[in-house]
């Protein structure tokens, strides 16, 4: 039988323990924050980061460090963010379309949605935009969709990855369309955005922010915007359905993630400050010329949403029988 003077050693030990971590999650933060991101500089997800990154640090009280650490279609920035210590110094910006599709099209891929993030709590929501070459002899979605059919299998379509949610975008506008197109993956949104302007791949269906200036500049073509409403940021683009392709509706969201077992009230302190940031006014400005939706979620209501599309985009890559190996 243990001791007295054992029992209570342990016991006081454990307490200590309990009270030192509570000492430590209360004083957190107290060096800076590395928020990474899967991408590039240049698309969706990079903009969501840098868009929250200094109202974050000047609610957070700490530094909030943007580090892109793009490949393995965003795989090595989610893996390092899901074996990172959970202690609330590592942060994700975590794209819809890789925390959804990525599990199903590499089932090896070493973090698992559900078991390894936490979710956060929402940056944006970006309904996509269909976009075209100049040097494509098209002026509208009609155009577009005229032009397809005449040309089966030759059209091509950029995307930032296979599985992704412009490749998606992609198989579900051929099946509107009833005529095939040719998918070309690339790594990240940039690169696939300079082949479409120097004419080398015909459209990129994605999200305005990634896009704005290079369509403000003409080097690309805005022909409807997959939603359900207009952008405030284009106001004169006409939804798919306003255009002749009714049912054509392509979104994602971009959203802070941890590292799983990272302390709940150092996860409700990061959503306090991403909700306190989309009532800013210069965030608010920023986002909506950018096309870029702001829409803060409770913690609750982040985590359904992240079990959501986990099941809903994971169901599609099956039908479409999409994988990489």
């Amino acid at each position: 039988m243990m001791s007295t003077l054992r029992r209570n050693l342990m016991l006081a030990a454990a307490g200590g323990w309990v009270t030192s971590r509570a000492h430590a999650e209360q004083g957190w933060p107290s060096r800076p924050i590395t928020l990474l991101v899967p991408n590039p500089p240049g698309g969706g997800t990079d903009f969501a980061a840098r868009l929250f990154q200094e109202s974050l640090s000047q609610q957070l009280g700490q530094q909030v460090v943007v580090e892109n650490r793009s490949g393995g279609n965003g795989n090595v920035a989610i893996l390092a963010a899901a074996r990172a210590k959970p202690d609330g110094y590592t942060l994700l910006m975590q794209y819809s379309g890789y925390h959804g599709t990525n599990p199903v099209l590499m089932p090896d891929i070493g973090w698992d949605p559900n078991r390894d993030l936490a979710a956060v709590g929402m940056a944006t929501f970006s309904p996509h935009v269909v976009f075209c070459s100049p040097s494509l002899p098209v002026q509208t979605l009609s155009d577009l969709v005229a032009h397809v059919r005449k040309n089966p299998g030759q059209v091509t379509y950029a995307s930032s990855g296979t599985g992704s949610i412009q490749n998606i975008a992609g198989l579900q506008l051929a099946k509107l369309v009833g005529a095939p197109m040719l998918h070309v993956p690339y790594r990240g949104a940039a690169p696939a955005l300079q082949d479409v302007v120097g004419g080398r791949v015909d459209l990129f269906i994605t999200t305005p922010s990634s896009a704005m200036s290079l369509l403000k500049g003409g080097q690309l073509r805005a022909l409807a915007v997959a939603s359900d409403r207009r952008l405030p940021a284009l106001p004169d683009l006409p939804t798919a359905a306003e255009a002749g392709l009714p049912g054509y509706t392509v979104d994602a969201w971009f959203a802070v993630f941890a590292p799983a077992g990272t302390p709940r009230d150092i996860l409700e302190k990061v959503n306090a400050a991403l909700r306190h940031a989309t009532t800013q006014p210069k965030v608010q400005e920023v986002a909506t010329a950018a096309g870029a939706v702001l829409k803060p979620l409770s913690l609750t209501e982040m985590e359904a949403l992240a079990r959501q599309e986990v099941e809903t985009l994971g169901r599609v890559v099956k039908e479409a029988g999409l994988r990489i190996e």
